[in-house]
C-alpha cells in the first residue's frame, strides 16, 4: 500500500456554527442558530504562526493547575498554570525546518496554533476548541468559512487524549499524540481518527510483569493517577500477573487534581502509610509528570526510604527529578522510557527561546547573536538538557509524520492512489486511518491498524551523577517485535538499586520457603503470603517455595532435612547386639543340653537312668539340642530356604520332644499303674510301642508341614507398612492356617503331657518323674502362650527375635525341669542313686 496522508482536508466538513457556539462558555439555545459571530473568551498562553496548512498544537506548557471558581455567576477567569514548555519548542522547531526544506512541501507552509492543556482534561477541552476556533473574531475562520486545521498534535495524557480527541471526531480531524499510552486508545471505533509515536501500554505492563518475574518481585504496591491511563494500566499489568507468583498488596491513587493538603491527608491515612509499613518494597507507579512532582514532594517530607520505585515511562525520564535532592529518596529507580532520538537544532533553539538571542552567527537570524556569557538559571536547566530526548522526539516525529502524510497526498497520481480503484484521495473522500511509513534520522515511522508504532522501550535506571544529581542510564531494552521470552533484555551488573546497593532488593509478602519445606497459603490472603511447613516424613522438597512435597519411592526414605530420598535402612535380625545374645544363648543351651547327655551316656547303667528310660531319655536330649540349635536360622538375611527351615525345623524338633516326653509320660504311669495286682499295661508299653509312639506323634507334624510347604511355603518378604522409614526383611508365615496349625499341635500335645503327668503326680515313689513333667509342661506352655500376642505385636527382626526367645526359654524350661534333677542326683548325691531309694524300699 502507498503511503497516504493521515489527515482530511477540513473544507469537506461544515459545521461551524455549532462549532463556534460550543467554544462560548455560555451558550443559550438561541445561539445554535445565530448568524452573529462573536468571540465569547480568549485562551492562553499560545504559540500562533501562519501558514498554507495549520497544525494544531497542545501541551501540558504547565503542570499543577489552579482551577477558578466556577459558580456559573460571572465569566471564570483563566486557569493558572505553572510549569515547562520544551515540547512544544521542539513542535514550532519542526514545523520552521519542514517549511526551510526544499524536498518535504516544498511549495507549501505549515503553521501552527499551539495552546495549553495544564495536563488537565477539562483545560485540554478549552484548548481543543480554541485550536478549532482562533484567537480572535478577526482571525476566527470558523464563522465565516472552513477552518484551515489540518491535525492536531497532542495530548501527552491519556485522559486528555480521549476528550480531545472526541472533540476532533465530528470533524474528522486526525490527531497523533506524542505520550498517550493508554491501551484503551487502540479502539478504532471510538477513536478512528487518533494516532499515536509512542506504544500503547499492553506492551508496557508487558514488559514490567516481566522485570517483576524476573527479579522475583513477588509483593508490590501499585500507585496510578486518577485518569484513564492509571486505571488501564493497572488493570492491564493485574491481567498480566494473572498465572504468575506476583501478588499485589495494595493500590493507591493519585488526585488528578493535586491539592497539597487534602493529598497529603490521603497519602497520610492510606498511601504513605501502606508504603512505609507494608513489606511490599517495590512499588509500581503509572502516573504522569504533572501529578507526580507534588506527590514525590510530599513523599520526601515524610522521609520515606528504602523503596525500590517501578517507573512508567509518563515520568521514568522526566527531567524535573534530576536534582540532587530526589536522590536519597528515589535513587535506583527503574523503568522503561520511551525510546530516545537525536534533534540536533534543540539545544540552539531552546536556548534562542529563553534568551532571546541566536547561538548561530548566520546572518539570516532575526535575533542578536548570544555572547556566550548567558547564565543559565538552575530552573532552566532540566529544559536545556537535549542529550537524548524521548517525549521532544516524539513531538518531532509526530510532526514529520503529518509533513510527509502531506507530502505523499499531493504527489499521488490517479490510477496509483491507496484508495477504491487506486483513487487518491479527493477533498470531500479523505481517509484519515490510512498509514504513513517514513525515515528519520535513520529510524524508520510506521503505524499499525490501530495507529499505534514500534513497541521499543530502553530500560532505565535513575544512578547518582558526578554531581550529585541524577542521571538516566540505560540498562537494558524490551523489544515487542521479538518472540516472546525474548523481549526483555537487561543488564543487570549495571543496575544501582534503591539505596544505592548493588544487590537485587527483597520484596515478599513471605520468605521463602527453602527446600525440605512447602508452602501452605493463610487464609484469606494472596497466595504469596504464605507459612512455611516442613515435609513429613517419607516426603520432600528438593526446590525452594514448593507447593507440596511429593513421596519418595516405596524403597525410599527422605533424609533429615526432608531435600532427598535416601534407600530405606533394611532391618532384621543379624549379628547385632540382640543377635549375638541371642546366638550364645542357642551355643550354650545346646551345649549343656549335650553335656547332660554325656552325664547320662556315662551313668547309663546306674538306677535313675535306667528308671527313667534311658533310650526315651536320650531322644529328648537330642531333640532339645535340635530345638536349641534350630533358634539360630532365625538370626541372618532371610532367604527362601531358611524361612522354611525357620518353622518346619522348630516345629518338627518340638514335636519330636514333646512326643518323648508323651512317651515318657505314658510309660511312667503305666509303670506306677502296673504295680497293681492284675494290671497288664506295661506289655502295651514296650521299647517297640514307645517308639511307635514317638514316631507316629511326629508324623502328623510331618505331614502338616510338608502341606505346608507344597501348599504356601514360607518365604521372605518386605514389610514397609510397620514403619515406613525401614524395609523390614521377614520371613512371610505363607499359610496362616497352617503355622497355627503347626503351633497348635504343639500345644496339643504339651496340653496332653501336662495332663497325663498331672495324673501321675501323686503316685508313690522317691523319684516321681511325672512331678517335673508335670512342672516343665507347665512353663512350656506358659511360654508359648505368652509368645502369641508378643509375636504378632512384634515387626520384623523382634517378631524372629520374639520367636527365637521362646524356643530358647521353652527349651530351657524343659532341660531344667527334666534333667537338672537327675544330674544332680547323678553328681552330687550318687548314694540315691539306687533302685532301692527310688522305689521307696530303702532301709532307714
Amino acid at each position: 500500500m502507498t503511503p497516504l496522508a493521515l489527515f482530511p482536508l477540513l473544507y469537506s466538513v461544515s459545521v461551524f456554527p455549532l462549532t463556534y457556539t460550543v467554544v462560548s462558555s455560555i451558550t443559550t439555545p438561541a445561539l445554535l442558530v445565530a448568524k452573529v459571530c462573536t468571540l465569547q473568551n480568549s485562551f492562553q498562553p499560545s504559540f500562533v504562526a501562519d501558514g498554507d496548512y495549520v497544525i494544531g498544537g497542545i501541551f501540558p506548557l504547565h503542570y499543577n493547575q489552579e482551577m477558578p471558581d466556577l459558580n456559573s455567576t460571572y465569566r471564570p477567569p483563566p486557569v493558572k498554570c505553572n510549569g515547562a514548555f520544551r515540547w512544544a519548542q521542539t513542535m514550532r522547531l519542526a514545523v520552521e525546518e519542514i517549511n526551510q526544506s526544499p524536498r518535504l512541501l516544498p511549495n507549501y507552509t505549515l503553521g501552527y496554533k499551539i495552546f495549553d492543556s495544564c495536563a488537565y482534561p477539562l483545560t485540554g477541552q478549552r484548548a481543543a476548541l480554541a485550536v478549532l476556533n482562533g484567537l480572535s473574531e478577526g482571525n476566527s475562520p470558523m464563522c465565516s468559512s472552513v477552518s484551515p486545521l489540518l491535525a492536531v498534535i497532542g495530548e501527552s495524557g491519556s485522559a486528555q487524549s480521549i476528550v480531545v480527541s472526541r472533540i476532533l471526531q465530528p470533524f474528522r480531524i486526525p490527531m497523533i499524540s506524542y505520550f498517550s499510552s493508554c491501551a484503551c486508545l487502540t479502539d478504532r471505533r471510538k477513536y478512528p481518527t487518533f494516532f499515536r509515536v509512542i506504544p500503547n501500554d499492553d506492551y508496557q505492563v508487558k514488559a514490567i510483569a516481566q522485570m517483576l518475574v524476573r527479579f522475583n518481585w513477588t509483593w508490590v504496591g501499585l500507585v496510578r493517577g486518577d485518569h484513564e491511563y492509571g486505571r488501564f494500566a493497572v488493570q492491564g499489568l493485574m491481567k498480566e500477573l494473572q498465572g504468575t507468583k506476583v501478588c499485589v498488596a495494595y493500590q493507591e491513587m493519585i488526585p488528578l487534581l493535586y491539592n497539597h493538603q487534602r493529598a497529603l491527608e490521603i497519602m497520610q491515612v492510606d498511601t504513605l502509610n501502606y508504603i512505609l509499613h507494608s513489606s511490599a518494597k517495590v512499588v509500581v507507579v503509572f502516573s504522569a509528570e504533572g501529578e507526580m512532582t507534588p506527590f514525590l514532594r510530599d513523599y520526601m517530607v515524610q522521609n520515606i526510604t528504602g523503596i525500590q520505585w517501578v517507573a512508567s515511562e509518563a515520568w521514568v525520564t522526566a527531567s524535573v527529578f534530576t536534582g540532587n535532592e530526589y536522590y536519597p529518596y528515589l535513587g535506583g529507580t527503574i523503568g522503561f522510557g520511551i525510546r530516545k532520538g537525536h534533534i540536533s537544532k534543540l539545544s540552539d533553539y531552546l536556548q534562542t527561546a529563553l534568551y532571546g538571542c541566536s547561538p548561530s552567527s548566520s546572518s539570516g537570524s532575526q535575533m542578536p547573536p548570544c555572547s556566550g556569557q548567558e547564565s543559565l538559571l538552575e530552573q532552566h536547566s532540566a529544559y536545556m538538557n537535549t542529550s537524548s530526548p524521548r517525549v521532544a522526539y516524539n513531538v518531532y516525529k509526530a510532526v514529520y509524520a503529518i509533513a510527509h502524510s502531506l507530502h505523499n497526498l499531493f504527489l499521488c497520481q490517479p490510477g496509483s492512489g491507496p484508495f477504491q480503484n487506486n483513487s487518491c484521495a479527493q477533498s470531500n473522500d479523505i481517509h484519515p486511518w490510512q498509514e504513513v511509513t517514513f525515515n528519520i534520522d535513520g529510524e524508520e515511522v510506521d503505524f499499525d491498524l490501530k495507529g499505534d508504532s514500534i513497541p521499543y522501550y530502553d530500560i532505565i535506571n535513575w544512578q547518582r551523577g558526578t554531581g550529585g544529581n541524577i542521571e538516566f542510564v540505560n540498562v537494558g531494552l524490551f523489544d515487542g517485535t521479538k518472540p516472546v521470552g525474548e523481549e526483555l533484555v537487561i543488564q543487570e551488573d549495571r543496575i544501582m538499586w534503591a539505596g544505592h546497593q548493588s544487590e537485587v532488593p527483597v520484596s515478599v509478602c513471605s520468605a521463602s520457603c527453602f527446600p525440605g519445606s512447602r508452602k501452605a497459603v493463610r487464609r484469606g490472603e494472596p497466595v504469596c503470603c504464605f507459612d512455611c511447613v516442613p515435609c513429613d516424613n517419607g516426603k520432600i522438597s528438593n526446590q525452594t517455595n514448593s507447593i507440596e512435597c511429593t513421596f519418595c519411592p516405596e524403597d525410599f526414605w527422605s533424609n533429615k532435612d526432608r531435600t532427598a530420598c535416601i534407600p530405606k535402612k533394611v532391618e532384621y535380625l543379624t549379628f547385632d547386639s540382640l543377635g549375638i545374645a541371642l546366638t550364645v544363648i542357642s551355643v550354650l543351651g545346646a551345649c549343656l543340653t549335650l553335656a547332660v547327655f554325656a552325664v547320662f551316656f556315662y551313668h547309663r547303667n546306674t538306677a535313675i537312668v535306667r528308671v527313667n528310660n534311658s533310650e526315651l531319655s536320650f531322644f529328648i536330649l537330642f531333640a532339645l539340642t535340635l530345638c536349641f540349635l534350630c533358634s539360630l536360622v532365625f538370626i541372618g538375611k532371610p532367604t527362601s530356604w531358611s524361612c522354611m527351615l525357620r518353622h518346619t525345623a522348630f516345629s518338627i524338633t518340638f514335636s519330636l520332644c514333646i512326643s518323648c516326653i508323651l512317651g515318657k509320660t505314658l510309660v511312667v504311669l503305666a509303670a506306677f499303674t502296673a504295680t497293681r495286682p492284675g494290671a497288664n499295661i506295661m506289655k502295651w508299653l514296650g521299647i517297640k510301642q514307645q517308639r511307635g509312639i514317638i514316631f507316629s506323634c511326629t508324623l502328623v507334624q510331618l505331614v502338616i508341614c510338608a502341606a505346608w510347604l507344597i501348599d504356601a511355603p514360607p518365604s521372605p518378604s518386605r514389610n514397609t507398612k510397620y514403619e515406613r522409614s525401614k524395609i523390614i526383611l521377614e520371613c512371610s508365615v505363607g499359610s496362616s492356617l497352617a503355622f497355627w496349625c503347626v503351633l497348635g499341635y504343639i500345644g496339643l500335645q504339651a496340653c496332653l503331657c501336662f495332663i497325663l503327668a498331672f495324673l501321675a503326680r501323686k503316685l508313690p515313689g522317691n523319684f516321681n518323674e511325672a512331678k517335673f513333667i508335670t512342672f516343665s509342661m507347665l512353663i512350656f506352655c506358659a511360654v508359648w502362650l505368652a509368645f502369641i500376642p508378643a509375636y504378632i505385636s512384634a515387626p520384623g527382626n523382634y517378631a524372629d527375635a520374639v520367636e527365637s526367645f521362646a524356643i530358647l526359654a521353652s527349651s530351657f524350661g524343659l532341660l531344667f525341669c527334666l534333667f537338672a534333677p537327675k544330674c544332680y542326683i547323678i553328681v552330687l548325691k550318687p548314694e540315691k542313686n539306687t533302685k532301692q531309694h527310688l522305689m521307696g524300699k530303702e532301709k532307714k
